[in-house]
């Protein structure tokens, strides 16, 4: 069961207060940087990956899922 949080709103009308403000991919604006694996659902450095072509579309995988050949 998740820990049970109370808030409030304080008087500048914000509610949080220990909360990071911004976007957990970081504020580049580069917004392909990272990519979702269709495998694992982890997001993942596009570098990391390859392009996997599964039903018409070009899908995401990451290295961790479908290693390198060697």
């Amino acid at each position: 069961m998740s820990k049970s949080e109370t808030t409030q709103i304080s008087n500048d009308g914000l509610r949080y207060k220990s909360k990071t403000s911004g976007s957990p991919f970081g504020g580049s604006g580069h917004t392909a940087g990272s990519m979702s694996c269709y495998k694992c659902g982890l997001h993942k450095p596009r570098a990391l990956g390859t392009f996997k072509r599964l039903l018409n579309q070009s899908m995401f995988i990451c290295g961790d899922c479908k290693p390198a050949k060697s």
